[in-house]
């Protein structure tokens, strides 16, 4: 089966497209359970958690904006883990809520940036194998990781949030993503 998408310069086929389709397929269902939501829902917790539809968006938009980089740059694209403040713990749960003065539009916008240059990176890039060291983190158990690996750690990370944000969006009035 040959899959065919276009980015901003490029006809992408084979693996990548398949990548590409991947991808817009989680960041779909992430996005969806975002429809018709106010600024208000948005940011609603409606489980034990910090999680809300509006924060999960932001957190997926850092976590794929700092990934690409890290294809592109390497370990040194990724924060040092191991030197985290209290304020770094603190800014990084931010990633998580609506903050006074975000909008769900805001946000969407962000995302729809983040993934306009990473799908413009899976098109452009010249290997998918080229590896990079992966940046000291007590939860990687490998030393390298290919840029294609990466790839498959967004989409997995994507998909994984938009389960997440599916619960919350039905908690809040019902609605589902499928079914």
């Amino acid at each position: 089966m040959t899959t065919t998408s276009t980015t901003s310069t490029a006809v992408t086929t084979g693996e990548r497209a398949d990548l590409l389709v991947a991808l817009a397929k989680q960041r779909h269902f992430l996005t969806f359970t975002a429809r018709d939501l106010t600024d208000e829902q948005a940011g609603q917790r409606t489980t034990v958690s910090e999680l809300c539809v509006g924060g999960l968006i932001k957190h997926v938009t850092v976590v794929e904006r700092l990934w690409a980089a890290f294809i592109v740059e390497g370990p040194s694209a990724m924060p040092d883990v191991s030197a985290f403040t209290e304020e770094d713990f603190a800014r990084r749960a931010d990633e998580f809520r609506m903050l006074p003065g975000e909008t769900l539009d805001g946000v969407l916008a962000a995302y729809r940036e983040v993934a306009l240059r990473t799908d413009e990176l899976v098109s452009t890039l010249p290997d998918l194998g080229a590896v990079q060291p992966l940046p000291k983190a007590p939860w990687f158990k490998d030393e390298a990781w290919s840029a294609r690996r990466v790839l498959f750690h967004i989409i997995a990370e994507t998909a994984q949030h938009a389960g997440h944000a599916d619960i919350i969006r039905e908690a809040i009035d019902g609605a589902k993503s499928m079914g």
